[in-house]
């Protein structure tokens, strides 16, 4: 187990790699669910302000 974590030497360099694209695909599967559940109480908010249906 410790050489494959070790990957000849290399895996100083390969699992950051890793980690940072799991990281990002994290981040890009999430980012938009965030983005619209905020844009969902800024529509209701403007529609509400505006006494609109």
């Amino acid at each position: 187990m410790s050489e494959f974590l070790h990957m000849g030497g290399h895996g100083i360099y390969i699992w950051p790699g890793y980690a940072l694209t799991l990281i990002l695909l994290v981040y890009h599967y999430f980012a938009p669910m965030r983005k619209t559940k905020k844009l969902k109480k800024d529509l209701i908010a403007y529609y509400q302000s505006r006494n609109l249906r």
